[in-house]
Formats: C-alpha cells, sequence, structure tokens
C-alpha cells in the first residue's frame, strides 16, 4: 500500500525475466509469501485457495500442491466483476473449468497495453492480480525439489 502498484508492475524486468524462463512471480520469497498466507484468516484462505494431493514423477513423491476453489468466494467475484470487465469475466471462466491458477492466465504486455481491462490502479485488478501471482509461485516454489528438472529422453 505504500507504493504505487501501476509504477511497480511496469519497473518489473519482464522481458529479461521471460528470457531466462522464469515469471517475476519467481523472485517472491517464498518463506515471505508463507508468513503473509498466515496473516489471511482461515476462512478467507479456505475461500481462495484448497490444498490437494499431486504426486511429482518419475519420484512418485506425493505432496501437497496449492489450487483454486472454483466454487469458494473468491470466484464469485470473479464473476462478478467480470460482468463489467469481459477479460476478467474470461479468467474467472478458465478457473472455474480448470480448478487452477494457469501461468498463461495473463500476458504481462496485455495487462501494460490492455487499461480498459487491467486498470493497475483499480484494487480489484490489484488484488486479483497479487492472488494469481501468489498461486503461480506457490506452484513454482513448494514442490520445486520434487518436480521433475530432466527433460524425457524420446527414442
Amino acid at each position: 500500500m505504500d507504493s504505487d502498484f501501476k509504477k511497480c508492475y511496469r519497473k518489473i524486468p519482464h522481458e529479461y525475466l521471460k528470457a531466462t524462463g522464469n515469471g517475476f512471480w519467481t523472485n517472491i520469497d517464498f518463506d515471505q509469501q508463507k508468513e503473509l498466507y498466515n496473516q489471511i484468516s482461515k476462512s478467507t484462505f479456505d475461500e481462495i485457495w484448497m490444498f490437494s494431493e499431486a504426486t511429482f514423477y518419475p519420484s512418485g513423491t506425493k505432496a501437497k500442491s496449492l489450487s483454486a476453489v472454483s466454487t469458494g468466494k473468491y470466484q464469485n467475484f470473479l464473476e462478478d466483476f467480470g460482468r463489467e470487465n469481459p477479460r476478467i469475466a474470461k479468467y474467472a471462466e478458465r478457473i472455474e473449468a480448470s480448478g487452477d491458477f494457469g501461468g498463461f492466465d495473463f500476458n504481462y504486455r496485455e495487462i501494460l497495453k490492455d487499461k480498459k481491462s487491467f486498470d493497475l490502479k483499480d484494487p480489484n485488478i490489484q488484488l486479483i492480480l497479487a492472488i494469481h501471482y501468489l498461486s503461480l509461485n506457490d506452484h513454482a516454489t513448494r514442490n520445486k525439489a520434487l518436480m521433475r528438472t530432466k527433460k524425457p529422453k524420446f527414442d
């Protein structure tokens, strides 16, 4: 709240990070993110996210993985907000269909160019983007040690 969200978003070196194969959200300190989760009431957290069991290959290790709650109050908020913002309506539909936040849902260029759909001064858009990017960082970080790092060989 102390800084200008739009100015901060524009300053992120999106092109460089994309070229290195990382979204900017992977620079979010995961320990601090978990502290943030602890500051969110359980009832609010449970309206946005849930944990499901994921199996990581080739080890077969099972671990908890963060997912979207596609029937919670946050989803309802997205659908309501989507009535006046077709781009958010599309996003809400995709979350409802897949049950998760996808890395391809928002392209940073789209966010910077489509000022009608993504008014970065709008607290609703700020909230949506924050939840989205926290979710992507959780996906990229929580079980990083269990994720396959080598590409499979095809003969």
